[in-house]
């Protein structure tokens, strides 16, 4: 039974986008590895940029700065 935890920031993915990667996620797992849809399990958790950090900065920082 895989799982599966995607991590994005919090930036208003809409509901039909996080479908569609659950959905693609699961295909690609029953396509490449052959595994069984109906037990693959996807976690989408979606992270404040305040508490997402790249290199020393927080993603809210560096994207005030134009990184």
């Amino acid at each position: 039974m895989p799982y599966v935890n995607l991590k994005i920031t919090r930036e208003g993915a809409t509901a039909q986008q996080k479908a569609a990667l659950i959905r693609g996620v699961t295909q690609l797992l029953a396509d490449i590895l052959g595994k069984n849809p109906q037990t693959t399990v996807v976690v989408i958790d979606e992270v404040d940029t305040d508490n997402w950090g790249i290199g020393g900065d927080s993603v809210t920082v560096r994207r005030q700065q134009g990184k």
